[in-house]
C-alpha cells in the first residue's frame, strides 16, 4: 500500500510542476507565488531523484550511473544557452560560472557529503580508487583546458578563446568525454562498482528483483518531465533571486551558484541515498560524472551556439577560482589514492565548498 501511493505521488507530482511551469512561465511572479513555484520545484526535485533510481536499477551500474548525471547537464546546457540569448552583456561570463559552479559543487560539495555518510555509517567510506581517479583526472582535464587555458592564451585579449581555440577545446572536450563513458561501460566497467572492505567488487545490485520495461520506460519519461521542471522552475525563481541579490549588494555570479545547486540537487539526493545504503562508489560516480559532463557537454553546444549568439564568450577564470580549482584537484588526489576516506577528508572537501560559496558572495 504504501508503495502504491509512493507511486503515485512520484507520478502526479511531475504533472503538477508542468502545469506550475506552464502557468507561471514568462510572467511576473509576486511573492506569494514564489513560495508556491519553489514548493513545486522541490517536488520536483524529490520525484526526479526516485524515477532516476529507477531506471538507473533497471540498467544496471555504471550505466545506470550516466542516467541522472547526462539527463541534468543536457538540460543545464539547454538553461545556459537560453539565458545568453536573452541576457545580453550580463551573460557573458555565465557558461563559465555556471560551469565552475557545477565543478566546485559536485567536487566538493556532493563529494563530501557521500564521504561524510559513508563515514558516519562504516566510520571508513570505501571506494575504488582506480575508477574514481580516473574520473577525477578527466574532470581536471577539462576543467583546464576549457577554463583554465583561456585566461592565459594570447591570441585574443581578455580571458578567451579565439575561434580555432574554442573549436580546439569543444572537439577536445566531447571525445574525452566520449572516451571516458567507453572506458566507464564497456572496457573497465569493474572499476566504477561498488566495493567490499576487502577490496572486492560488491555486485549485490545484481541479484535485487528489476522493475518492468513498462515501469522503466514510465520513470524514464517521468524522469525527463521531473528534470524540465527542475530548471525551468528554477528560472522562474531566478528574477525574484536577482532581485534578493541585487538588494544584498552581492554579485550577479552569486545567482550563477544559486541556480547551479537547485539544478544539481536530484543528483546530491540520489548520491547521498546512494552512500546510505553502502553504495559510495555510486554516488561518487554521480559527483564526478556530473562535473565532466556539465564540462564535456556544455563547451561543445556553447561554442555551435556561438555562430549565431552575440557578443564575448568569457571562459577564463580569475585568480581566486584558480586558486580553488587548483586546491580541489590535489585534496581530491590525495582523498582518491587511498580508497578509504574517513570524516577528515569529507570534512576537508565540505570546508573547500563553504569557501567556494562565501567567496562568491564576497569575491
Amino acid at each position: 500500500m504504501i508503495a502504491a501511493l509512493t507511486t503515485r505521488w512520484t507520478t502526479y507530482v511531475p504533472i503538477l510542476a508542468a502545469l506550475v511551469l506552464i502557468l507561471s512561465w514568462g510572467r511576473s511572479v509576486p511573492g506569494l507565488i514564489v513560495a508556491l513555484v519553489s514548493l513545486a520545484l522541490v517536488g520536483a526535485v524529490l520525484a526526479a531523484v526516485y524515477h532516476a533510481e529507477v531506471v538507473a536499477h533497471r540498467v544496471g551500474e555504471p550505466f545506470g550511473s550516466l542516467v541522472l548525471a547526462v539527463a541534468v547537464t543536457v538540460i543545464e546546457v539547454a538553461l545556459i544557452v537560453t539565458m545568453m540569448i536573452s541576457g545580453g552583456e550580463k551573460a557573458t561570463s555565465l557558461a563559465r560560472d555556471t560551469v565552475f559552479a557545477a565543478v566546485m559543487i559536485t567536487c566538493n560539495g556532493i563529494f563530501g557529503l557521500v564521504l561524510l555518510v559513508g563515514a558516519l555509517r562504516r566510520r571508513v567510506a570505501v571506494f575504488n580508487s582506480e575508477g574514481t581517479g580516473a574520473a577525477l583526472a578527466t574532470v581536471a582535464t577539462l576543467a583546464t583546458l576549457s577554463l583554465v587555458l583561456p585566461t592565459f592564451t594570447t591570441s585574443k585579449p581578455g580571458p578567451e578563446f579565439s575561434v580555432a581555440q574554442l573549436a580546439f577545446a569543444a572537439v577536445a572536450s566531447l571525445l574525452l568525454y566520449g572516451l571516458f563513458v567507453m572506458v566507464q561501460t564497456v572496457r573497465h566497467p569493474d572499476d566504477f562498482l561498488p566495493v567490499e572492505d576487502s577490496g572486492a567488487v560488491d555486485d549485490a545490485d545484481v541479484h535485487d528483483a528489476l522493475p518492468s520495461n513498462r515501469a522503466t520506460l514510465i520513470s524514464l519519461g517521468l524522469l525527463v518531465l521531473a528534470l524540465v521542471c527542475v530548471v525551468g522552475l528554477a528560472k522562474v525563481v531566478s528574477p525574484t533571486l536577482e532581485s534578493v541579490v541585487d538588494s544584498a549588494g552581492l554579485p550577479q555570479s552569486a545567482v550563477g551558484v544559486v541556480i547551479a545547486m537547485l539544478v544539481l540537487l536530484p543528483e546530491t539526493i540520489a548520491a547521498v541515498n546512494s552512500a546510505r545504503r553502502n553504495r559510495v562508489q555510486i554516488g561518487l560516480n554521480l559527483a564526478l560524472g556530473s562535473a565532466m559532463a556539465s564540462i564535456g557537454l556544455t563547451i561543445p553546444v556553447i561554442a555551435i551556439a556561438m555562430f549565431w549568439l552575440s557578443g564575448p564568450l568569457v571562459l577564463g577564470l580569475g585568480a581566486t577560482q584558480m586558486v580553488l580549482l587548483a586546491l580541489t584537484v590535489v585534496v581530491g588526489t590525495l582523498t582518491i589514492v587511498p580508497g578509504r576516506a574517513t570524516l577528515l577528508h569529507s570534512g576537508v572537501h565540505l570546508a573547500l565548498f563553504a569557501a567556494f560559496v562565501f567567496l562568491a558572495a564576497s569575491p
